[in-house]
């Protein structure tokens, strides 16, 4: 089964409302952060296409494969260029978002034998900020850890790449965002009892920036050495 969904238009607007010290003296230590976090509408048309499909003896085996595109203010950046507007573009005074994102996912569940089944899931997603923008918004970055992700990490404290925050930055998890995501997980699922069911998982992946930014060295996406910038986790849940 295919499902197409198609947004053909919305419209986000973020605003910081109040913030602490200790958030300003973060944002003042990283101004690629700080622009991501500035005042702006974010104009959107998504694309989604999702495919669904149980196979083999019985419908044992499923595959989940969705895909998903996103560009931001490009069609409101191209009329105001033919209007004449050049340079940096404003939507109700505010200055308004302009990127590109995309993703797939793809999963893939075999039932090896009774309540017995072999899980598996690979992910890459990618965003690129230009013309308007120089970085992707703060809610529209990559971001790694946490239940549904790399499970022996809390959420948000991996990656870009090879990149530590200083251990004493209560707020340096802010900096742990990306343009490009690569994560996989495979797990292995059995009944104990009734509706009681155990799994055993490994996963992997990390986030990387796509530009390189001086304030956080090791985080640009490099080909050679990437599996050295690979998390590991793996675990056993109920």
């Amino acid at each position: 089964v295919s499902y197409h969904n198609l947004t053909i238009l919305k419209l986000t607007y973020n605003k910081l409302l109040n913030t602490t010290k200790n958030f300003d003296e973060t944002m003042d230590k990283n101004p690629a952060i700080a622009m991501s976090f500035r005042n702006q509408f974010i104009p959107t048309i998504s694309y989604t296409y999702t495919f669904n499909k149980s196979f083999g003896r019985k419908g044992n085996n499923r595959i989940l494969w969705q895909t998903s595109g996103t560009q931001a203010g490009n069609i409101l950046a191209g009329i105001m260029g033919l209007l004449g507007d050049k340079g940096e573009k404003h939507l109700f005074g505010n200055q308004f978002s302009q990127f590109v994102k995309g993703s797939t996912e793809l999963k893939y569940y075999r039932r090896l034998w009774g309540d017995n089944w072999l899980a598996s899931r690979f992910l890459v997603g990618a965003g690129h900020a230009y013309g308007n923008s120089k970085v992707m918004p703060y809610s529209e970055q990559f971001y790694i850890g946490g239940a549904n992700s790399i499970r022996a990490f809390t959420i948000r404290s991996l990656g870009p790449g090879s990149y530590r925050p200083p251990a004493n930055d209560r707020n340096g998890y802010l900096d742990q965002t990306g343009d490009f995501k690569l994560e996989a997980n495979v797990e292995y699922r059995f009944g104990i009892m009734g509706r009681l069911n155990g799994a055993v998982f490994l996963d992997a992946g990390n986030i990387w920036l796509l530009k390189k930014d001086p304030k956080r060295p090791g985080a640009e996406l490099k080909w050679k050495g990437l599996l050295n910038e690979i998390a590991l986790g793996t675990g056993f849940g109920l």
